[in-house]
């Protein structure tokens, strides 16, 4: 952890596009990358899909720089009620309300005049891996999908919670539940040992990189609520439904969202291609993990155009 870095990207140049699509009637903020040289065609285009705490910038933007350089349209967006979109109450979080707000972000960026829609790549990371799975799974006709340090097993990322912390999360969430009116927040992350929605694996350290690289602020909380709705997501039971190619990056130290490769494997869809990393939750999105997680995701963008 203590070597970790964020890639540079700067000298990548990009257009960038910002837009508005509608989920349940509230307005979400969408912005599109592309690169500076657009011909006169539309442009295979991937799908950001961010994870638990995720907003626009936030950890995916030497990815996004890189696809573009590739020469990828890339379309990232806010979930209702977080960073730039609209809806309330804010900063909470429901798994399957997510996954129509997906649904809404693919039909929007297939709308898009610089896209081509018969070629679209699903990216998603972390609890955004599962939502992945889950919109794979209802369109066939997408290109492909990658999903990294994937939250696939609610069960599994729950029982790796220490129970003093667990059964705090409980109360809280309950009490938030119960209670009318203004939501009861937690901090989305917190130094180790303190009491946040993720502590492990570096993420305040990883949350300050991310800051400092692009200079934005961040709205560190969550609804208390949204924590008992983890332990019933579990989309690995929807990876039997993938029906294009999936790339699968798991960590294997990964103690936020524990990495289910047994799961994985029986499932036995031949369609899904497992690379399993050394590493934590978060050292996929750095410096020195960065340049090896990045080359497994272009080698498969690659292969789709074979």
């Amino acid at each position: 952890m203590s070597n970790r870095k964020y890639p540079d990207t700067s000298n990548i140049q990009k257009s960038i596009l910002k837009s508005t699509f509608v989920t349940d009637g509230i307005p979400c903020s969408a912005t599109l990358h592309v690169p500076v040289k657009i011909e006169d065609k539309a442009l295979p285009a991937i799908l950001m899909v961010g994870g638990w705490g995720s907003v626009q910038g936030a950890l995916t933007t030497s990815f996004i720089n890189h696809f573009v350089a590739d020469g990828y349209a890339v379309m990232e967006f806010d979930y209702p009620g977080w960073g730039l979109s609209g809806g309330l109450p804010r900063q909470d979080i429901n798994p399957w309300r997510r996954v129509k707000t997906v649904n809404s972000a693919l039909a929007h960026l297939k709308n898009l005049p610089q896209v081509n829609a018969h070629h679209i790549i699903v990216w998603g990371t972390s609890f955004g891996g599962g939502h992945v799975v889950d919109l794979v799974s209802q369109h066939p006709d997408l290109k492909g999908a990658i999903i990294q340090v994937p939250m696939l097993d609610g069960v599994s990322t729950v029982r790796s919670v220490p129970v003093k912390q667990m059964l705090k999360f409980l109360s809280y969430g309950v009490a938030d539940s119960v209670k009318p009116g203004t939501r009861i927040c937690i901090p989305t992350i917190s130094e180790k040992g303190a009491f946040g929605s993720m502590d492990r694996d570096g993420a305040w350290n990883a949350l300050q990189l991310a800051l400092n690289a692009h200079d934005q602020k961040y709205d560190n909380r969550v609804t208390a609520r949204s924590l008992l709705t983890m332990g019933f997501y579990r989309p690995w039971k929807r990876l039997k439904d993938v029906k294009v190619p999936m790339l699968i990056i798991g960590a294997t130290q990964d103690t936020v969202a524990p990495f289910v490769a047994e799961k994985i494997e029986k499932v036995n869809n031949p369609l899904l291609k497992v690379i399993e990393m050394e590493a934590d939750h978060f050292d996929p999105y750095f410096e020195p993990y960065f340049p090896k997680n990045l080359q497994y995701q272009l080698d498969f963008l690659k292969s789709l155009n074979e």
